[in-house]
């Protein structure tokens, strides 16, 4: 054979072996794309309309468009003119017929509370406004439009993107000098609400380790025989609906409910406890849901490790605890890592749990997420706690992969 032709042969086979690779490749991409599309419609694409809804601010451009405007070229410093006003009036009478006042004066209404009927009375006045001038009128309809602080919040939520909702999830707001100060003590609501959360979470998540650690040894040691079964009883709650095991705990927790029988019939105590509706009862009802979550990844990485690591410590003269912490141990940290990274992110946003078991103090950030998208229908609210809490769990995750090292973890 020439050398010519086996020059030709070998471009030959490389140009099949890029092609197959070619084809791997595409088949690969072609598996996966499924599954990336699924996680972008129904995971990423509501996690940016959350953030966009968090400062999205419509209400006030699109009712009051020629106030807007006006207010626009507005020198802050005194109240507006009669251009600003005969823009409002014209504003509020195309917002009557479009039914829209009542929309004006919620968003108002959530920077200066009480403002909502007096929009509605504005709204109604403004029909009747023939000529000018409007501003007499509307100072002689109310002081509220005689107040420069009124405009400024107007002027501000005229805009289309808004800090507002943002800022009041964290208990700070815009004051009349246009500086972030934080809210009245009386109106401050959410740090403490999103401390609670954080509180709530650690404490769960170290309940479920201290508990489902022993468990997961044991499990782990036993023999298959025996083991299975104990896992049957893990498992089987595990299956059983969070609605049903947080009911149980209600029956179980509440005054007259078998364990304060229980208690008084050991002699435990002389009166009934109240477990039911406080901090109490929502931790224990949560660390019995969230123990699975925690157990099975520490069980799975357990069962990995061999025997004989902790045999020829001891063969080396290591007593039983000493090769326990420092051979044992140190391997069922990737499981360990991973049952409380998922309990603890499982345990921020629980609602159901805490709203059944727990009392008012004991309501975490997903309770008041669900009453500003259910009740008070203020989705720009309820998106910027939905961000907030977005952003601490990023921010903790960020530390826990500093400390412990995401690389680290293993769920079985």
């Amino acid at each position: 054979m020439s050398v010519s032709a086996i020059s030709d042969d070998r471009s030959t086979l490389k140009s099949r072996l890029r092609r197959a690779e070619r084809v791997q490749r595409l088949r690969a991409i072609g598996l996966v794309l499924p599954l990336f599309l699924f996680i972008l419609v129904v995971f990423v694409t509501p996690i940016i309309i959350l953030m966009t809804r968090a400062v999205d601010n419509p209400e006030i451009a699109d009712s009051l468009p020629l106030t807007s405007a006006a207010l626009a070229n507005w020198d802050r410093e005194d109240v507006p003119g009669e251009d600003v006003f005969a823009a409002f009036a014209v504003d509020l009478v195309a917002a009557q017929k479009n039914k829209a006042t009542g929309l004006i004066g919620k968003r108002l209404n959530y920077e200066m509370p009480g403002t909502r009927s007096k929009v509605l009375q504005a709204g109604r006045a403004a029909e009747k406004m023939t000529a000018a001038p409007y501003k007499d009128a509307f100072l002689k309809l109310d002081p509220l439009w005689g107040k420069i602080e009124t405009w400024k919040v107007l002027e501000r939520a005229s805009h289309r993107n808004t800090t507002f909702y943002l800022l009041k999830a964290v208990d700070l707001q815009w004051s009349a000098n246009d500086e972030i100060v934080n809210v009245a003590p009386d109106q401050a609501l959410f740090r403490d609400v999103f401390v609670r959360t954080l509180g709530i979470s650690t404490l769960v998540t170290f309940a479920t380790l201290l508990l489902g650690f022993p468990l997961a040894y044991m499990l782990a040691t036993l023999p298959p025989k025996h083991s299975n079964i104990l896992m049957i009883l893990v498992l089987l709650p595990f299956w059983t609906s969070l609605l049903v095991r947080t009911t149980a705990w209600v029956v179980l927790l509440q005054t007259e409910g078998p364990i304060n029988d229980l208690l008084l019939f050991l002699g435990l105590t002389d009166e009934r406890l109240q477990l039911i509706f406080s901090r109490f009862g929502t931790i224990v009802a949560m660390t019995h849901i969230q123990l699975p979550f925690t157990l099975l990844p520490i069980y799975s990485v357990m069962r990995t490790i061999s025997p004989n690591y902790v045999r020829a410590a001891r063969s080396l003269g290591a007593g039983p605890f000493h090769a326990f912490w420092t051979i044992y141990f140190p391997q069922t940290m990737p499981g360990i890592a991973a049952g409380c990274l998922l309990t603890f992110i499982l345990s921020l946003g629980y609602y159901i749990t805490p709203a059944l078991v727990g009392g008012p103090t004991d309501q975490m950030i997903s309770y008041f997420v669900a009453l500003y998208t259910n009740k008070e229908l203020n989705w720009g609210q309820a998106s910027a706690l939905g961000a907030i809490l977005l952003m601490a769990t990023l921010v903790l995750y960020a530390v826990y992969n500093r400390l412990v090292g995401i690389d680290k973890m293993k769920l079985g």
